[in-house]
Parts: C-alpha cells; sequence; structure tokens
C-alpha cells in the first residue's frame, strides 16, 4: 500500500491481483495499463499467479477484501471502489458496473463527504430471494418452529433503496419491524449450483433490513403483503467482495439501542447451502440478492425512528423510518 494525503491508496498490481479473479479470464488488465500475464484462469472460481493458485472467497482465503459502492454525487449513478480508513474513505471511481464488466478505474477519486450521497450497491436485475426461519431463537421469539423444509419468499426489486433512504410504513399495517440480515449478491448465471461450487456464484456481501409488517404476515399464510412492499428491503452501505461469512457479528439498533445482536455463527442453514438450495428452485442471474435470515431481537419501528444495521466486516446501514399521511 502507498498513501497520499495520509489516505490509504491501492497500488494498480495489487488491484489487478484481487480483482482478477472476480472478472474474465485469462489476462489480469486495468485501465492504467497494467499487464500480468503470468495472471490465468484455473477453472471456476481460481486463478493463478507464478504458479500460486489462489482460490477465491474460502475461509483460507488471504486476499483483502474490496469495498464496491454505487454512488451520486449529482449526475447519473456511478460506481467506486472504497478506498480508506473509516473517516477518510474516499472513492476510487470506476468505468462501469463492476458486476458486468472488468474493474477499470478512471482515476478520478472523490473523497467520501457530504457531497456524495451513497445509493444501494446493487438494484437487482431479476429478485430479491429472501430464507426465512434461519436461525432458531429468531423463529422461537415468534412463536414458529423450524423445519427440515427451508422457506423462501421473493421481494420485488422495487423494494430495494439505499443508505440513508426512508423507510416508509405502509398504510395498511400498525405493526411494523425491523430484520438485520446478511445480503448475497450473485455474479453470474446459475442453476442447481452445489454448495461446494456455491460461492463462485458470489460477487460479494452487504447488508440488508428485511422490514416486515408483521400484524400483516400473522394474519396471511403468504407473505407477499408484509414483506414485499416499497422500501422494505434497504441494502448497504455498499459490497464487500470476499468475505469469511462463518462467524459475522449482526446487529440492528433503532435510535441507538441495540436491538439484534446475534452472529452468523447462529445459521441453520450457512451461506454456501442457502445459494445452491436458492438455485433448486429459481434460475439465479447476476445481481438478484439473497437475504439469509434474521437473528433473535426484532422489534417494532415507528415514525422518526433511525435504523442501524451493522454487520461485521461490511459497515452500517442507516435509514430513517417516517409514515406518509
Amino acid at each position: 500500500m502507498v498513501r497520499g494525503a495520509g489516505v490509504q491508496t491501492v497500488r494498480p498490481e495489487l488491484l489487478c491481483l484481487i480483482m482478477a479473479p472476480l472478472y474474465g479470464c485469462g489476462r489480469a488488465r486495468i485501465s492504467l495499463g497494467v499487464e500480468y500475464p503470468g495472471l490465468v484462469r484455473e477453472g471456476a472460481g481460481s486463478a493463478q499467479l507464478g504458479g500460486t493458485p489462489l482460490r477465491r472467497r474460502s475461509s483460507a482465503t488471504t486476499v483483502a477484501p474490496m469495498r464496491i459502492a454505487r454512488f451520486t454525487n449529482g449526475g447519473d449513478p456511478r460506481y467506486a471502489l472504497v478506498d480508506g480508513d473509516s473517516g477518510a474513505e474516499e472513492l476510487v471511481v470506476l468505468s462501469g458496473d463492476p458486476l458486468y464488466m472488468p474493474v477499470q478505474p478512471t482515476g478520478e477519486r472523490v473523497p467520501l463527504d457530504d457531497a456524495v450521497r451513497l445509493l444501494a450497491p446493487v438494484i437487482p436485475r431479476s429478485k430479491v430471494v429472501a430464507m426465512g426461519r434461519n436461525y432458531a431463537e429468531h423463529a422461537k421469539e415468534l412463536g414458529n418452529t423450524t423445519s427440515d423444509l427451508p422457506l423462501f419468499f421473493l421481494k420485488p426489486n422495487t423494494a430495494v433503496i439505499g443508505p440513508d433512504d426512508p423507510i416508509v410504513l405502509p398504510e395498511y399495517s400498525n405493526e411494523v419491524h425491523h430484520e438485520a440480515e446478511l445480503a448475497v449478491v450473485i455474479q453470474r448465471i446459475c442453476r442447481n449450483v452445489s454448495a461446494e461450487n456455491a460461492l463462485d456464484y458470489v460477487f460479494g456481501y452487504t447488508a440488508a433490513n428485511d422490514v416486515t409488517a408483521r400484524d400483516l404476515q400473522r394474519m396471511e399464510n403468504q407473505w407477499t403483503r408484509a414483506k414485499a412492499f416499497d422500501t422494505s428491503c434497504p441494502l448497504g452501505p455498499w459490497i464487500v467482495s470476499d468475505l469469511d461469512t462463518e462467524n459475522l457479528r449482526i446487529q440492528a439498533r433503532v435510535d441507538g439501542e441495540t436491538r439484534q445482536d446475534g452472529t452468523t455463527h447462529d445459521m441453520i442453514y450457512d451461506v454456501p447451502t442457502i445459494v445452491s438450495l436458492a438455485s433448486e428452485i429459481f434460475t439465479l442471474l447476476p445481481g438478484d440478492v439473497i437475504l439469509t435470515g434474521t437473528p433473535a431481537g426484532v422489534g417494532p419501528i415507528v415514525h422518526g425512528n433511525r435504523v442501524e444495521i451493522e454487520i461485521e466486516g461490511i459497515g452500517v446501514l442507516t435509514n430513517p423510518v417516517i409514515r406518509r399521511h
């Protein structure tokens, strides 16, 4: 790493090495003109540099995760790598959506300050797939039991909002709850993928809030009205490209009060298994998002609240709550 103006800067060759396993085949290139012929693909999800294999997104991986943001500073949405420590971040602007093209920095760097608005890091082109009752204690607190049959439901992409966007309470509900969740972003098309290979199809991870109209969920056997309304799926603050998800702390705070404090270690189904099970039902497309369930401690949110979802290794997603009269 090198430093400029007190902020850590990613060397071009390190950026190339980190991102090459995510995109394309053959030689790794970035727009700064750096080329590494020795970096080649070795089948799905792996790469090799100088004879040393690199495996993507395994618990043994040593590659530092990259934070990928979607933002605006007054114009059209753009994408960037987030560089620097907390409170001194800069956005390394990219030439396009890294889900669909190689990472190509433009050379522009934008301070992450009040002039920048972070957007939902991904808008699913197709769907948000969500797993229900994946934490035993959460199922128990709502008077439910878990079963051997995994429970899935869908949210439309119109439910997605980004950091600091308001959660709008639906008029038809008088009891809306927060649900802190780890979200998985799919990188490429997959269908009937095994758990062993599932992470080869994952682009990265972000924080999510599966906002739920609990009174409607109790009243109806299907959860569309309860969980699919506009603004019911905040995502952010950015995507982390590589993360060990086996034991991440997940918290939800409302007006600074901690409501949920759990860990992904308590999941009934882990991330690779969830991706595999979802791919048995749906063809997963690039940009699809999978919500992995919520730990115990869910509770009501009302007009004027401010909800924070924090996931270890990712960051904090914050949204105000409003009710339109």
